[in-house]
């Protein structure tokens, strides 16, 4: 049933309108003799159509017209203006303001029963695009959430694979990966953000992959030429992530070569100190590393959570962007959270003496 908002002063006006509507079947003719009033109840209801008289005190049909599209929703509403005015500014002001058509006193049954039949299908037309824009949109926000879990878990079974030739665990990449949201957060990273370095940092290490595994998973301390061999796992993990154009493997890009330089311009591959150091690789090497200290490897214990932080504090400026230690500082409870949560269930049974915190 197609709702027709009739404004007009006159109640012999509205009378014969509505028998006129009623002549069109499935409508239902909704008189109005104050624009006020009429103004109100288009405001919060949505009709199929208005018919709105021009000349009326209070408020004239143009500013109806102005005040109804200024409601949200209401933007395309059809509106049919009738008027005994024939001066054409006024018609062009009425259809400027957002009048949709217009007819002219004395009304003609015919005339007028094509036109609210013209502007109802406009109407409906105009809702079935909108619904099927909806739709459209819908399916497409399903499908990009179905690519991003696909990337996500292929993202995942990579860093897997690479923490299965190192006594790590995928605890371990689901600690650090939230403990890097947390500390993005504290920063003051957008949530989009947040959710980047959440999926981007698992893959950190994924250059070890292309470490031999005499050297990966050496029982005895590495010799100078080894350790050198062993630190070109950032730059494998960049060699193969670069040049992607998902924005998460972007992000791990920079990650992977970039989580074991220092604050301080003491770490490698390129000695970067500061904010030369991209933001997420930064963030990263704090999540790591603790993560690293409170979990329990094959070759060391679990050191206890407060020692943990110690550490973490006594590397401000050093090791560690000071800004990143204060922001993982200042979301302690919710690190304590997630490092309950995501338990080293089992361990891998080979050990090395490598895979310590660089």
């Amino acid at each position: 049933m197609n709702r027709i908002a009739i404004i007009d002063d006159s109640v012999i006006n509205l009378t014969l309108l509505a028998a006129l509507i009623g002549t069109l079947g499935d409508c239902e003719a909704l008189p109005f003799d104050e624009s006020p009033t009429g103004l109100a109840w288009c405001s919060e209801n949505l009709p199929d159509l208005i018919v709105v008289d021009y000349m009326m005190p209070q408020m004239d049909g143009i500013e109806f017209i102005t005040r109804l599209r200024a409601v949200a929703g209401r933007e395309d509403v059809p509106i049919l203006m009738i008027t005994a005015n024939d001066n054409r500014d006024v018609l062009y002001e009425a259809l400027q303001m957002g009048a949709t058509d217009f007819l002219t006193k004395p009304v003609d049954r015919i005339e007028f029963s094509a036109r609210v039949h013209n502007m109802l299908s406009l109407g409906a037309s105009r809702r079935k695009l909108a619904n099927r824009a909806a739709w459209l949109a819908e399916e497409v926000t399903k499908a990009t959430m179905a690519v991003h879990a696909r990337e996500q878990e292929l993202l995942f079974r990579m860093s897997r694979a690479a923490e299965f030739r190192d006594p790590e665990t995928g605890a371990h990449i689901q600690r650090m990966s939230h403990y890097s949201r947390l500390i993005a957060g504290a920063l003051g990273l957008s949530t989009d953000d947040q959710q980047l370095i959440l999926r981007a940092a698992p893959m950190h290490d994924v250059g070890k992959i292309g470490i031999s595994d005499h050297i990966l998973l050496k029982p005895a301390a590495l010799t100078a030429e080894e350790f050198a061999v062993m630190r070109t796992h950032a730059e494998l993990g960049f060699e193969l992530l670069k040049g992607s154009e998902s924005t998460v493997l972007q992000s791990a890009a920079s990650i992977a070569i970039s989580h074991h330089e220092k604050y301080d311009g003491g770490g490698y591959p390129f000695g970067l100190a500061g904010d030369a150091i991209p933001l997420f690789g930064r963030i990263v090497a704090i999540a790591d590393v603790f993560d690293a200290l409170t979990s329990e490897r094959p070759y060391k214990k679990a050191w206890p959570i407060e020692q943990a932080a110690s550490y973490m504090r006594v590397g401000s400026g050093g090791h560690f962007d000071p800004l990143c230690v204060e922001a993982l500082m200042s979301c302690w409870n919710d690190i304590l959270g997630i490092h309950a949560q995501y338990r080293d269930c089992d361990l891998p049974r080979i050990c090395t003496a490598n895979a310590r915190v660089a």
